[in-house]
């Protein structure tokens, strides 16, 4: 990968993550857990995991970013998510939000809305979610799921832009061709490959590596650059390795410690 404009991009932020090792606490889904878990460790970052209302606005404060990813979403999560980002706002942590299959879901769609409040660094999901944020679209019925249509591309953006002026940090938005954007920057990253959408959790994966970047990187905009190019490149080289995916999920481990050194 010597001579990646996309890699030169983002390499001083993962050198930077290597170098400091950041405790990520994670709310995340349970499904993506383990792969959550095993990606921050071969980035070179540092998981922690809990989510009740007892423990985890108190286990937030010992962490340098936080993640919270709706996926699946418990009575726990849903009762410990607003103190545990009320803790990370107090302490000046940056916080990433993963509003994964928000839509029609009575309650994970209104408190994702909620969160935005909250100001998080990064908001990370996919066409539809960003959509149904600003409550532009319906949602998908997954947490991979997209759209596609005349004008889609351009109500996204404009979505996106609605959420980044309401919290005044970046936007994320994974698809075909990824777009990450703030009230003054715009880039599109057009790298990857589909078989990250064939391995549950790599969504979930890409907040809690955002997460990381956002821990050394004081944008948040370049923070979540870095961490889509970081994931899309870690995918094309484990894609070039695999033979299905299984094997993919492995490779992508190992590729996402390769990445940049």
């Amino acid at each position: 990968m010597s001579g990646d404009p996309d890699l030169a991009r983002a390499a001083p932020v993962l050198e930077a993550v290597r170098a400091a090792r950041p405790l990520v606490h994670c709310l995340t889904a349970t499904v993506s857990m383990a792969i959550v878990a095993d990606g921050l460790l071969a980035a070179g970052a540092r998981p922690m995991m809990t989510e009740t209302a007892a423990e985890a606005p108190v286990v937030t404060t010992m962490a340098d970013a936080l993640v919270i990813n709706l996926g699946t979403l418990s009575t726990d999560a849903m009762e410990g998510i607003p103190p545990t980002v009320a803790a990370a706002v107090r302490d000046g942590r940056p916080w990433v939000l993963d509003p994964t299959a928000i839509g029609i879901a009575p309650v994970r769609t209104p408190l994702a809305r909620q969160l935005l409040g909250s100001r998080p660094a990064v908001v990370r999901g996919n066409a539809s979610e960003v959509l149904a944020l600003t409550g532009a679209g319906p949602g998908g019925r997954g947490p991979d799921s997209s759209i596609v249509g005349d004008g889609t591309e351009v109500a996204v953006e404009h979505a996106a832009r609605e959420v980044a002026s309401r919290t005044g940090g970046a936007v994320s938005v994974s698809g075909e061709v990824d777009l990450v954007l703030d009230s003054q920057r715009r880039a599109q990253v057009a790298r990857g490959t589909a078989m990250l959408s064939r391995v549950t959790g790599t969504g979930c994966l890409l907040g809690a590596l955002t997460a990381a970047c956002a821990a050394v990187q004081p944008s948040a905009w370049e923070a979540a650059v870095a961490a889509v190019a970081w994931l899309d490149l870690a995918g094309e080289l484990a894609a070039s390795r695999a033979t299905g995916p299984g094997s993919f999920r492995m490779h992508l481990l190992d590729a996402l410690d390769e990445v940049g050194r």
